[in-house]
């Protein structure tokens, strides 16, 4: 926290640990630290400030929420061992995904309909992660024009996550048009087809794209335009049937299978140039195997934070499994269940090269819109980077060793709080 300390003039990112120190020092100007950051008041604020509606569908997880709660229990067996006397005052956050060199191994997890969240949707996050040299993954469900979020994101590493249309020219021209505004990762997602079983959501008809609300990614597509025309749907006097037609393109019950990726790896390849190419979804090592045989260039370890199947396996427990069978392969990335610094490192040690976080920085967005999201992600550095200094590590390769953890049996009870773990 020492803002002399000469590790600053040796590190290749900020001394996030700093900005504990920032929000210390806020008291004697007059000044008190934005909010809370400790993930369950996080939460608690977010629904304070969203809509019903913003509010369900951000929190609302598949059937019961015992997928969330797995996720969460899975991290709570594995206790990292610290180590002592360990010159960390040179130390670094810095890693490299995909020929880019960026300040931490975290990104920003691909999120839909931003604008639920927050008016200017997803630019005042491609913003911040452009500013900490995040990579921020943008979902072909979000709700603005691909191509302003990439001028928000400016020279950031950014990635495009797909949900495949059943519509070539129109997943060809997303592609394009992505490829074209510098997204150069496509990350394709398998496991929603459609969406899992929300009960809150249903309950109270709450769907953004049925209101009207967040197709403006599909909206300027060329192509798309092309299929409302043909339909005689103008979106401007029928915006929830142009927003229904959007997005049963590319959910609502029509799953494409492995017969499918050929053909995508190949377009996305001719597309890029040869850029990556990855699938994220995968649970089990089957599958896993089976993206290997593809020939994708990483794979994201995720259950969709708990939103798809319920009563499925932790998410990190799977990446402990598919580590095991094809680590040496293929790039794995995780995602599902981090909230703060510690997961990062847990995740790490059990094999992933990269995490991804999602409601974090969506309760941010909801709660202070753009510093809200800086507020958020610059916390969970600076936790990370705290945790590195007093636990011994000097970079994030050396987090990357099993050794560091203790773990225990799966033994996961049934316990009543889920939500807010």
């Amino acid at each position: 926290m020492d803002a002399d300390n000469p590790n600053r003039k040796t590190r290749d990112t900020p001394q996030w640990a700093l900005y504990q120190r920032e929000n210390f020092w806020k008291i004697n100007n007059g000044e008190k630290p934005l909010f809370n950051t400790e993930p369950g008041k996080l939460e608690d604020l977010a629904q304070q400030k969203l809509t019903e509606g913003g509010w369900l569908y951000a929190s609302s997880n598949a059937g019961a929420s015992y997928t969330h709660l797995a996720n969460r229990q899975a991290f709570y067996r594995h206790k990292i061992i610290p180590r002592q006397l360990v010159d960390t005052n040179v130390r670094t956050t810095s890693t490299t995904i995909f020929g880019h060199k960026v300040s931490a191994p975290i990104g920003f997890a691909p999120i839909g309909i931003n604008k639920i969240y927050h008016p200017l949707g997803e630019l005042p996050v491609a913003k911040v992660a452009k500013e900490l040299n995040l990579p921020y993954c943008l979902s072909t469900a979000g709700s603005t024009a691909i191509e302003d979020v990439a001028a928000a994101n400016g020279d950031g590493p950014r990635f495009y996550q797909l949900y495949l249309p059943h519509d070539d020219e129109l997943a060809v021209s997303l592609l394009t048009r992505a490829f074209k505004s510098g997204f150069d990762v496509c990350i394709l997602t398998t496991d929603t087809w459609q969406l899992g079983w929300r009960h809150n959501d249903v309950a109270e008809g709450n769907y953004a794209f049925y209101r009207g609300i967040g197709a403006d990614l599909g909206l300027t597509d060329p192509v798309f335009q092309k299929r409302l025309a043909a339909a005689g749907i103008d979106p401007k006097k029928e915006p929830e049937r142009a927003g229904a037609m959007w997005i049963d393109n590319v959910w609502h019950g029509r799953a494409h299978d492995w017969s499918k990726m050929p053909w995508l790896i190949k377009t996305w390849k001719e597309i890029s140039g040869g850029k990556p190419f990855c699938l994220k979804g995968i649970q089990s090592v089957a599958d896993a195997k089976k993206a290997v045989e593809m020939g994708v260039d990483g794979i994201v370890v995720s259950n969709h934070a708990g939103r798809q199947v319920d009563g499925a396996i932790a998410s990190l427990d799977a990446l402990e499994n598919i580590v095991a069978a094809v680590g040496d392969k293929t790039y794995i990335m995780f995602d599902s269940g981090i909230r703060g610094g510690s997961d990062v490192c847990k995740a790490l040690a059990l094999g992933a090269k990269f995490v991804w976080v999602g409601r974090l920085w969506v309760w941010g967005l909801s709660i202070m819109g753009e510093a809200g999201v800086r507020h958020v992600m610059k916390s969970l550095l600076a936790d990370f980077d705290i945790l590195m200094t007093v636990g011994g590590f000097q970079n994030v390769e050396q987090m990357m060793d099993r050794d560091i953890l203790e773990s225990y049996p799966k033994g996961y009870a049934m316990i009543a709080e889920k939500s807010r773990l």
